[in-house]
């Protein structure tokens, strides 16, 4: 027995001597984990601002997220620099044979920004020049008097804005019917189509202007030059697309590409800047005098 309660006071001892040399222990461990509890709240909390910051993203439009019915799917569209989009106009104005406009210029990034903005200047310079053009076709006229056509907006907004949307439809869905399932080029995207169409117009802003000077050989030459500069953009772009067609169809696609641009530049200049033909008035020959001779009775 006395060994035995020499054995427990000797555990009593160490036990002692324990708490003796360590008083705060289990206080140490009691705060290391609360230490590491506050830790991993506050990367749970890092984490949910992280979150919060990615919503907040999505929610300004930084990448889409939406159906193409929300507006932060169209945003995206506009989301360009100022530096891309003037290299696309350089580009739309100075065509070079083998260079294609969308792998060079869009690099799968297309924009609504400038075709949009294109077509609203194209609207206003056609219009405006063509007031003034008349205007200037009719100074000096006494029998003239001016009123602004403001009709013409409208109409130059239904034409430019229909051929730049229904035009390039148009063609995408062809494009896409002829390369059916298996087909071994791929066809541009509805967007790199309308971005296409719509910077090709870029052209047409200055040469409108140009429209106003009263010299009918200089407006067909104006037209002849556009035409074909603009024209050469869409023909180098969907070029390697129509080349694994049949040569009839091919040419028959690139034709129709360039008829359908012709006759836009043709139509406005013919509607907005025709030349007034001033007819002669017709002359007036005077009435035969009736003359009465007298006699006297005899």
């Amino acid at each position: 027995m006395a060994n035995t309660d020499e054995l427990k006071f000797q555990d009593f001892e160490e036990v002692s001597n324990l708490l003796s040399f360590e008083p705060n222990a289990p206080t140490v461990a009691v705060s290391d984990s609360l230490a590491s509890l506050s830790e991993e709240e506050d990367v749970k909390l890092d984490l949910n601002e992280d979150e919060e910051g990615l919503e907040n993203s999505k929610l300004l439009g930084e990448t889409p997220t939406g159906g193409f019915w929300t507006f932060d799917y169209y945003q995206s569209f506009f989301n360009v620099e100022t530096v891309q989009v003037m290299d696309r106009l350089k580009g739309s104005v100075m065509p070079i044979p083998g260079r294609n406009f969308v792998k060079h210029y869009l690099r799968n990034k297309p924009d609504l920004y400038g075709p949009f903005w294109i077509c609203v200047t194209l609207v206003f310079s056609v219009a405006i020049s063509g007031n003034l053009s008349t205007f200037l076709s009719q100074f000096g006229d006494q029998t003239y008097h001016y009123r602004p056509q403001f009709h013409r907006v409208t109409i130059a907004a239904i034409v430019i804005f229909m051929y730049a949307s229904l035009v390039p439809l148009c063609a995408w869905g062809f494009l896409t019917w002829r390369r059916g399932p298996e087909g071994h080029m791929g066809c541009y995207t509805f967007l790199e189509t309308v971005c296409v169409y719509g910077y090709s117009l870029f052209i047409f802003i200055p040469t409108s202007l140009l429209w106003i000077i009263p010299l009918e050989w200089l407006r067909w030459l104006l037209i002849l030059v556009s035409t074909v500069v603009s024209g050469s953009v869409l023909v180098f772009t969907f070029l390697p697309v129509v080349r694994d067609h049949t040569r009839l169809t091919a040419a028959t696609t690139l034709l129709t590409i360039l008829g359908l641009h012709s006759l836009l530049a043709i139509g406005c200049k013919m509607y907005f800047f025709h030349t007034a033909v001033h007819m002669a008035a017709p002359a007036t020959t005077p009435l035969p005098m009736m003359t009465t001779q007298v006699t006297q009775a005899h």
